[in-house]
């Protein structure tokens, strides 16, 4: 077997892909990136307080458990991953892990873990804690949300004291799967208390109040000296939009997510306020079910493609915060993203001659509600609009927020709805395009999309797999019931006072690691 050496922070995915996993030696590197790159030196000091929405008095400590905007945060102030990513490509590097190796047929991976660590009560971080890990949320009975993610692993072993993962089916993205903030390494996996985070993360937890608080200190002897630069970090519970704006701009909290693009304008002119606008893959969506009528006729779900004025939505509902969507569920952020695919516009007389093709008629109802998207309603209305002048009605049925997940959402058959990201496109199709996948929530089921989808997964020739993930957006975007015209951008606010902000194309709050990666410039 040939071995070749490859520097995590600097290789590129071609690079990874073509001529590493086929040499066998995938990826090797003792480097972290680091969060101080190209801005002024980091200070040390002080006690950080963010104001975040999507806490709930019912949240528990257990990672597999973990949804929502401060369970996130809070998974990278206490945890870390085998692998961590680079904010600006996506590309999988070193962190608990410092190299892994792949077989020829990328089935067998060998992942060396770092020997300098130790969690926060002084116990050796070991390789079975990270087997016992991954064996606690792959397991059948899980209920882990990462789950799905590992269900191709047959075996996790420790071999000579590193950790070997075998998988019933190749997978070139393996390294990048075990990012999922979900999978936190934990002492012994979790196995003695799920809800025990004593880990190897900046901070060290001292309180949690469900749905109200949790506060941390500093690792004082976190492995990792580029992150972890205040003293202590303390989150509070504000799933009010006002009550966060209040507490930014009085100096209660120094940062704040969730802003509605109305109010950017308006912060961004506060004294002691920055805005922030972070491109990222979530998207706004409209769904049809392709198997209900009449959307099982693909001249009508043409039709009300072209009957969405994608900039108008963009410029009214996003306030220009976002870009344009193609009806496929990717943009530039993902690794091998298609190029060339046209963009699709508003064209009223074409949507008209599809609608006349289908051979409907009559009032078409979409359900919507606040709940799928900020500005849902607002956009359902001029979604109502547009289809009216290509001779196309629209009965908008506005939904309760409080169950729309449950009742309408991957139920109705026309609504809106929201996407966040996925570490790979391949996790993007699995979850929502795939025929046998639990969330196609647009009952999207093609043979040959599926057998694109396991030969991408399976290719570790670059130019091959670009060339299948081309071909799939193509069919999602002419087939399927996936009606998305835009991705919108992550909106958030800080003092001035804080520095090191890092724009992180893998989720909003610089992909959870705010509180690790800022400072305070005093």
């Amino acid at each position: 077997m040939q071995h070749k050496t490859i520097s995590g922070s600097a290789t590129s995915r071609r690079t990874f892909l073509g001529a590493a996993i086929g040499a066998g030696f995938v990826l090797g590197s003792s480097g972290l990136w680091s969060p101080a790159a190209a801005q002024d030196t980091p200070k040390r000091g002080g006690v950080l307080r963010l104001g975040l929405d999507g806490g709930q008095t019912t949240d528990v400590l257990d990672p597999g458990t973990y949804s929502g905007s401060v369970l996130f945060v809070a998974a990278f102030c206490w945890g870390d991953r085998l692998v961590t990513t680079d904010p600006a490509t996506g590309e999988a590097l070193p962190s608990l892990a410092e190299s892994w190796t792949a077989s020829a047929d990328a089935k067998v991976w060998t992942f060396r873990l770092r020997k300098d660590v130790r969690f926060h009560d002084g116990s050796a971080f070991t390789v079975t804690d990270a087997v016992q890990t991954l064996k606690r949320h792959s397991d059948a009975n899980s209920k882990s949300a990462a789950l799905g993610l590992l269900s191709d692993i047959e075996r996790i072993e420790d071999q000579g004291g590193d950790l070997v993962i075998t998988l019933s089916n190749a997978s070139a993205d393996l390294p990048l799967l075990l990012t999922d903030y979900h999978l936190q390494i934990q002492k012994n996996g979790g196995l003695d208390d799920p809800a025990d985070v004593t880990g190897t993360g900046p901070y060290k937890l001292e309180s949690y109040e469900p749905g109200v608080r949790i506060a941390f200190s500093r690792n004082e002897h976190d492995w990792n000296p580029d992150r972890g630069y205040v003293d202590s970090v303390e989150i509070l519970v504000m799933n009010d939009s006002t009550a966060r704006i209040a507490a930014l701009s009085s100096g209660k909290v120094h940062f704040i997510n969730s802003l509605d693009p109305k109010t950017m304008g308006l912060l961004s002119r506060a004294p002691n306020v920055q805005t922030i606008s972070t491109k990222g893959k979530g998207f706004y969506s409209f769904l049809m079910h392709g198997d209900t009528a009449p959307f099982d006729n693909n001249d009508l779900r043409m039709a009300l493609k072209l009957a969405v004025d994608r900039q108008e939505m963009l410029d009214k509902i996003l306030g220009g915060y976002g870009t344009l969507g193609n009806d496929y569920p990717v943009n530039e952020a993902y690794a091998l993203a298609p190029t060339g695919i046209e963009q699709r516009v508003y064209d009223p007389d074409q949507a008209a001659f599809y609608y006349k093709k289908s051979g409907h008629s009559g009032p078409i109802v979409l359900r919507t509600s606040e709940a799928a998207f900020t500005g849902a309603v607002d956009a359902a209305v001029l979604f109502q609009a547009s289809a009216k002048r290509a001779g196309i009605t629209l009965e908008i049925r506005r939904e309760p927020d409080d169950g729309y997940w449950s009742n309408v959402w991957n139920v109705a058959p026309f609504c809106a709805s929201y996407w966040g990201g996925r570490p790979t496109q391949d996790l993007r199709y699995t979850t929502t395009q795939l025929s046998s996948g639990p969330w196609n929530d647009t009952r999207f089921k093609n043979a040959d999309f599926d057998r694109m989808l396991f030969e991408a997964r399976a290719e570790t020739d670059e130019d091959k797999r670009r060339a299948l993930y081309h071909d799939m957006a193509v069919l999602v975007r002419d087939t399927s019931g996936l009606i998305l015209p835009v991705f919108n951008n992550y909106l958030n606010a800080s003092s001035t006072k804080l520095k090191g902000w890092v724009d992180d194309i893998g989720n909003d709050l610089s992909n959870g690691q705010v509180a690790c990666r800022v400072w305070f410039d005093t």
